[in-house]
């Protein structure tokens, strides 16, 4: 079976607070651990009331202790929002607390809106414009790159898996230049996934930490025992999604029955654009969609995302979706 792994974006729900997104997410990560998938990662996403996980390190503290095999990263840290040596000892801290499980995912985007840049003192758009630069900083700091004329402790020496992340040809071609394995945002952005896999497999430069390439995919996938029943519990993130590209952002809702066919056409299809990469409904139909997506893309593994408003409906998806692809 086609390796799984959980991206969750710590989401708050309505009536809810952060702590308790914060208790929901070492529990779904406990669960994902019992049920065999390989990672469990968090986003960085900033100024939104319905996501928790802004401080990704912080959170990934209490998701470590909450699990003991799974591995467990960011997907990903923004790193135009940082200064490489502070994300070096963040995550070489995570590694000294949870040895051999710590990923580390970099993407470009700031994960917010454009006041984030004045509300962090940073100029983002210039600090994106070095990213290459500064991914290769953080890999040296990592490394113990005796060029460096300072260490990060902690963070050198540090069995960190570092990961690219992106949504366009950018990440795919440096990902392929510098040798790391490539994680592409289908779940929300799909319209690049093919010529991006097909950048990063054809360019891609083997390194000292990957012989040859290593893409993962993402997807939105929930699971119920009916396709009614999921498309119902499906229907709290297409509310969420639509609120978030209308720029009114929230928590996360209850579900509505129908909900979809309430939009008008507009709001429809941009929900239709993400079908692609979205395998919603009964454990026949999530392993069919699956199945065909992992064909499509060749992808060496999966990374599932997709937020319910009843935390135990998301538990009970996970164990669906892993029964799923491998019956």
């Amino acid at each position: 079976m086609i390796p799984l792994s959980v991206l969750d974006l710590i989401p708050v729900r309505e009536g809810s607070d952060v702590g308790e997104a914060l208790h929901e997410a070492g529990q779904l990560a406990a669960c994902a651990e019992q049920a065999g998938y390989k990672r469990f990662w968090v986003a960085e996403h900033h100024a939104s009331p319905g996501i928790a996980g802004g401080a990704v390190s912080v959170a990934l503290a209490h998701i470590g202790h909450e699990t003991s095999t799974i591995r467990i990263g960011a997907g990903g840290i923004m790193l135009p929002n940082h200064n490489p040596f502070v994300i070096a000892e963040q995550f070489g801290a995570l590694d000294g607390l949870f040895p051999g499980r710590v990923d580390l995912g970099l993407g470009r985007a700031p994960g917010a809106a454009p006041i984030l840049g004045q509300a962090l003192r940073k100029d983002i758009g210039r600090a994106a414009e070095y990213f290459p630069q500064d991914v290769v900083e953080l890999r040296a700091l990592l490394t113990g790159d005796v060029a460096l004329p300072i260490q990060a402790t902690p963070g050198f020496g540090a069995q960190v898996e570092l990961w690219m992340l992106g949504s366009s040809l950018f990440g795919a071609q440096l990902a392929a230049r510098l040798g790391l394995p490539y994680a592409f945002a289908s779940h929300f952005a799909p319209d690049h996934l093919d010529a991006a896999l097909a950048a990063y497999r054809t360019q891609f430069r083997p390194s000292q930490a990957l012989a040859q390439p290593h893409a993962m995919a993402a997807m939105t996938v929930i699971c119920g025992e009916t396709d009614e029943e999921a498309e119902l519990l499906a229907s709290s993130q297409d509310q969420a999604f639509v609120r978030l590209r209308s720029g009114d952002p929230g928590k996360l809702p209850p579900p509505i029955p129908g909900y979809r066919h309430s939009l008008p056409e507009s709001a429809q299809a941009m929900l239709e654009r993400l079908s692609v990469a979205r395998g919603v409904g009964s454990p026949e139909t999530v392993r069919t969609k699956m199945h065909r997506f992992i064909e499509r893309t060749r992808a060496d593994e999966i990374i599932v995302s997709g937020a319910t408003f009843d935390p135990a409906a998301r538990r009970r998806s996970l164990e669906l979706i892993v029964r799923a692809v491998a019956d």
